[in-house]
């Protein structure tokens, strides 16, 4: 089922490698390594942070000793790579692994079943960081086992999870309430306006908020945002065809620390939301004190910009806020403020673009 490929052997080989380079003989600590079994735990995890999971999950079977020192020393994992079977071997492992602080179940196909999210649930309540994106057959079991089991979590990715409520998005987040980085991209049921007010309400730390195509988000649940979570950094808003300049206006009022906005396909934006984000550049005297300081003027503000599809934005208003970000690129292989599909706009450019194409015109000599 997992570790095709791998064989007792191989480990057997790997020690013989170890003690042929220490000539012949394997020492740690004054003793004498006769067979790998003998491994000191420092040495084992060491080894294990170094190979593939496939592997780790083949030591761990090995022997009793290693079985435990892996099952208290392993904090991440990754079972991306099963084709097959996963569901079954999230059962089998997770009572093992209750040290995992980070998990990565992302799926080519969908596999999941809510029985495995509950068993991780119930075993791993250190766990910070959870990747659940394509297991379209979670429920919103799913949600509320994780609500009462991994209250640590500070990252989750959800995407794709098109079967999962906005009730039990909303149950997560009153449990959940050290959430940094949410990605609900293609969770339209679960990403209502609802849902989102009751992240604003309990997730005040969220850095990342990943919306994409969740068509019925609206500016009832992005002003929401604004308001409850002012250290967003990150904020996509790609398809969410509702959205007007009202939800961008907030942000830009209220989330200071923004560095990446997408608004691609938003079409009801216009050149109001544009001079809002330029407007918003405006800092204290401290902060901006002490950005020139550090010499860190460049990385303050938005960073990445996506207005492709925008068609009502004139070359002016996007100019405007180009012109106020200093990290808001448009020269060849820095591409950070993207404006594919508006052709209107192709006289925008960032002030190193402008500076290399002045540089490559011929100077005309005086008359």
């Amino acid at each position: 089922m997992f570790g095709e490929g791998l064989k007792t052997g191989d480990l057997e080989s790997c020690f013989q490698k170890l003690v042929v380079f220490g000539g012949g003989e394997g020492k740690m600590g004054g003793g004498v390594l006769t067979e790998w079994k003998d491994l000191p735990m420092e040495l084992l995890l060491r080894i294990v942070s170094l190979v593939d999971d496939r592997t780790v999950i083949m030591a761990s079977g090995v022997c009793t000793g290693w079985r435990d020192a892996i099952c208290l020393g392993l904090t991440q994992l990754c079972l991306s790579w099963c084709n097959n079977n996963m569901n079954n071997l999230v059962l089998s492992l997770t009572p093992k692994f209750s040290k995992l602080r980070t998990l990565t179940l992302r799926q080519n196909k969908p596999q999941l079943q809510d029985n495995a999210v509950e068993t991780i649930a119930i075993f791993c309540h250190d766990l910070q960081d959870l990747d659940l994106s394509k297991s379209f057959k979670l429920t919103d079991r799913s949600l509320y086992a994780l609500a009462h089991g991994c209250s640590n979590l500070t990252k989750l990715n959800i995407s794709g999870c098109s079967a999962l409520s906005d009730a039990a998005l909303a149950y997560l987040t009153g449990f959940c309430r050290n959430l940094k980085f949410l990605n609900l991209c293609g969770c339209v049921s679960a990403a209502s306006d609802r849902a989102l007010q009751a992240i604003a309400c309990n997730c005040n730390q969220l850095q990342s908020l990943n919306l994409g195509w969740c068509e019925g988000v609206t500016d009832v649940g992005v002003m929401s945002l604004a308001l409850g979570c002012p250290d967003l950094r990150a904020l996509d808003l790609c398809g969410c065809v509702l959205i007007t300049d009202e939800s961008v206006i907030a942000i830009a009022n209220r989330c200071h620390h923004l560095r990446s906005l997408c608004l691609y396909y938003c079409q009801y934006i216009t050149d109001r939301a544009m001079y809002s984000l330029a407007n918003g550049r405006v800092k204290s005297k401290h902060d901006l004190w002490e950005s020139v300081e550090n010499g860190n003027d460049e990385d303050e503000g938005l960073m990445n910009l996506n207005i492709s599809q925008c068609t009502a934005l004139t070359p002016s208003a996007v100019q405007a806020v180009c012109d106020s970000f200093p990290a808001l690129h448009t020269c060849p292989g820095r591409h950070s403020l993207i404006k594919s599909g508006c052709l209107n706009l192709a006289s925008v450019h960032c002030a190193c673009s402008i500076q290399a194409h002045r540089a490559a015109s011929p100077s005309h000599p005086a008359h």
